[in-house]
């Protein structure tokens, strides 16, 4: 690990505004009132890399409690950083393995998920490791609340149209598809906030997929 990497992790434990591992355990079934010490929404974004979402969310709705869960330190110290330099009191960070989701978060605690262009885990033996899989979709369905939503946004076609498939084949409700998305009647402000890596793959003229869906 590079000396910047091992500085960023070192630093992170002192933020006020990042659980790592077990710490967030406590918080299972009550992160509005225990951490927040609210009563609103809470949303989370998987793989949330460095933060780029889940920061211009939770400016864009202050009256919303966000949380940014990768299992990357030296990625999420961006975000968190940029959270506290800038006083967004309604953000989190939880590093931790996406696997164990179900271990942080309570049945129908979370209001709605945001996947952020994710590692499309391409091939056949690593499906299980897609965010989008049976197995994944399944822990999404204990969080989320009645008629929360989950939102996909990736530069990875594949991914889209398996996706697209897993949920017309588990029965849920999709309420937006696109294949381009900055070209179709769902842009808007939210989906306008592009993270480091959007911005490559527009560069080199990428089209950015968007879905929405609920269980």
């Amino acid at each position: 690990m590079g000396k910047d990497k091992i500085r960023r992790f070192a630093e992170i434990a002192t933020f006020s505004n990042v659980l790592q591992l077990d710490a967030g355990k406590p918080f299972k079934g009550q992160w509005a009132d225990a951490f927040f010490k609210n009563n609103n929404p809470v949303v989370l974004e998987l793989a949330c890399g460095k933060g780029e979402y889940t920061v211009n969310l939770a400016v864009m709705f202050p009256d919303k409690n966000f949380i940014g869960i990768d299992y990357k330190g030296n990625r999420i110290w961006r975000g968190a950083k940029t959270a506290l330099e800038d006083g967004v009191n309604n953000v989190a960070f939880l590093r931790i393995q996406i696997e164990t989701l179900i271990d942080y978060f309570g049945p129908g605690e979370v209001d709605e998920i945001w996947i952020t262009f994710p590692d499309p885990q391409p091939q056949l033996s690593r499906e299980k490791k897609r965010l989008t899989s049976s197995r994944f979709l399944n822990m999404y369905r204990v969080i989320l609340k009645a008629g929360g939503f989950v939102n996909l946004k990736t530069d990875n076609d594949d991914l889209h149209a398996y996706t697209v498939d897993k949920i017309a084949e588990t029965g849920l409700t999709l309420h937006a598809r696109t294949e381009d998305v900055y070209k179709s009647e769902y842009a808007n402000d939210v989906l306008n906030i592009k993270t480091y890596y959007e911005k490559k793959y527009l560069k080199d003229n990428k089209n950015i997929n968007y879905l929405k869906f609920s269980f």
